[in-house]
């Protein structure tokens, strides 16, 4: 979160990606923090998959990606 908040004040558009777990977690500390980020949540888990399987995981995400990034609905 604060990562994204960063870049976003550098003036880098910036979109957090962080798997469904933890979709709590981030709007607890964005809201302790005071930051609204724009996030894209994946499924889990992350670390036992495969090149083939996390292009997959990837390419169901960027459209969302995108959409975030550009502000487009």
């Amino acid at each position: 979160v604060h990562d994204i908040d960063d870049l976003e004040r550098r003036g880098v558009p910036s979109v957090m990606v962080a798997s469904t777990p933890f979709a709590d977690a981030v709007t607890v500390q964005s809201r302790a923090l005071g930051l609204d980020v724009a996030r894209v949540f994946v499924s889990h888990p992350i670390q036992d998959r495969t090149d083939e399987e996390m292009t997959a995981l990837a390419d169901e995400a960027v459209a969302e990606l995108i959409s975030s990034l550009t502000g487009a609905s």
